[in-house]
């Protein structure tokens, strides 16, 4: 059985705070002890550098975050734990991801629109502000991925779309050179989780110093940072709307649905604030006490974390080494196979329609199918991209009848339809065959 390969990374900039550790760090080592599951855990320093050109600071914090994988429960004798920059095929891949992908595409990017705004509010260049580095973050994003086929990226909300990024540039390079290199990431969502809320209710953030830490400052840290919780006025004996809070939401991510019902009745009862905070405390160090204590062993001996990294950059290398070289293969990148006296190559097969999945930035899923550079079928938008993917499968099955009904008809589709079919179908003879 095929193992399903699960990966995350956390960029290395500073300390982590509760809100990584509820929104990547636990799902992901949940995860990691699936049954039939290969995780990949990697300190993403590289892009560290886009936001941080403090050295002392990027070096710190790549050891407290080994650190705290460790100490939450990560079994690196299974799952590969690693430093991006010690896995020098990530760069050669990002490389070959650039020279595919579309300008227009990183135009759309979460990231870069929010620097150029933020340009443009302070009445400043719309690019002022922007680097390669963080332009450039979402290929990068996708080496990471794509460089060892991983199937699921437990990731927050925000970071959806760079996924669906990562999709479109396999996609494209699959079709581009002929073979299935790539398999297509999803993205893991944990639904009820989703962003967890800072002391002031936005998300938690160290740009917005509303963060609860982690291990750093040990139990006081903790209960000074759950004292700062914004709550309203109500005094104890008043009864408390709980829903919506920062502190119910940091409550129902460290406790049962039981306990989750209990709180809130109580509150509505006329708990106080003081005393709700005061649980909040002792519910999260029932968790993290235990592994605060191996966080901090650690911590004060270095030399046991290098060596888990450097045996982890090891077996990520070996899984990576052989899949750059069929694409190195792919590209061209090799040796020459010309014969003396040879002068051209063989024409390049014409190329075959192809159908592509996407969501555009009104948030709509579209289905569109190109040869080449020319667009033969573009669909309506759809909500989800399930009803994308039925809107196709009645155009396999119907034709241009299908086209038709949504406006959406072009003079060679018919033609382009059964070159896809036939092109399905002889693949499927070949998978027989080699069976």
């Amino acid at each position: 059985m095929t193992p399903t390969r699960v990966l995350t990374g956390i960029t290395t900039t500073g300390t982590l705070h509760l809100g990584n550790y509820v929104g990547a760090i636990r799902p992901a080592i949940a995860a990691s002890r699936e049954p039939g599951v290969e995780s990949f855990f990697f300190m993403a320093d590289y892009h560290g550098l886009i936001k941080c050109d403090d050295p002392d600071r990027v070096e710190a914090s790549r050891l407290q975050i080994a650190a705290t994988w460790i100490a939450a429960g990560l079994d690196t004798d299974v799952a590969l734990l690693y430093r991006q920059s010690d896995v020098p095929e990530v760069c050669e891949l990002t490389w070959l991801l650039t020279c595919i992908t579309a300008k227009g595409q990183m135009n759309r990017a979460h990231a870069y629109k929010a620097a150029v705004d933020a340009s443009v509010a302070a009445g400043e260049e719309p690019d002022s502000n922007v680097t390669m580095g963080l332009y450039c973050y979402p290929i990068l994003m996708a080496a990471d991925i794509l460089l060892y086929n991983a199937h699921r990226i437990p990731v927050g909300k925000d970071q959806v779309q760079h996924i669906e990024m990562a999709r479109d540039v396999a996609q494209r390079f699959n079709h581009l050179y002929g073979d299935d290199f790539f398999v297509l990431p999803e993205a893991q969502v944990d639904a009820e989780m989703e962003l967890l809320p800072g002391l002031d209710g936005r998300k938690m953030s160290k740009s917005y110093d509303n963060v609860v830490p982690l291990f750093e400052g040990g139990l006081e840290a903790l209960k000074a940072a759950i004292a700062k919780i914004v709550t309203d006025s109500r005094e104890p004996g008043e009864p408390k709307e709980p829903e919506g809070t920062p502190l119910i939401q940091l409550w129902d991510a460290f406790s049962t649905r039981e306990e989750r019902a209990a709180l809130r009745s109580e509150l509505r009862a006329g708990l106080g604030w003081g005393a709700a905070k005061q649980r909040l405390v002792a519910q999260i160090d029932r968790e993290l006490g235990p592994m605060r204590a191996r966080y901090e062993h650690l911590m004060t001996h270095p030399d046991e974390i290098e060596a888990i990294l450097l045996q982890g950059a090891e077996r990520a290398r070996a899984i990576a080494r052989p899949l750059l070289a069929r694409l190195r293969e792919a590209v061209g990148l090799r040796r020459s196979r010309l014969l003396p006296g040879r002068q051209t190559l063989a024409p390049k097969a014409a190329a075959l329609p192809v159908p592509k999945q996407y969501r555009e930035s009104d948030g709509l899923f579209y289905v569109k199918l190109v040869q080449g550079d020319q667009l033969l079928l573009l669909s309506p938008g759809f909500a989800q991209g399930k009803e994308a993917g039925q809107w196709w499968a009645q155009v396999k099955r119907e034709g241009r009848v299908a086209a038709t009904a949504a406006q959406q008809v072009h003079d060679r589709l018919d033609e382009a339809l059964a070159q896809l079919r036939a092109a399905e179908a002889d693949k499927k003879a070949s998978q027989a065959a080699a069976d």
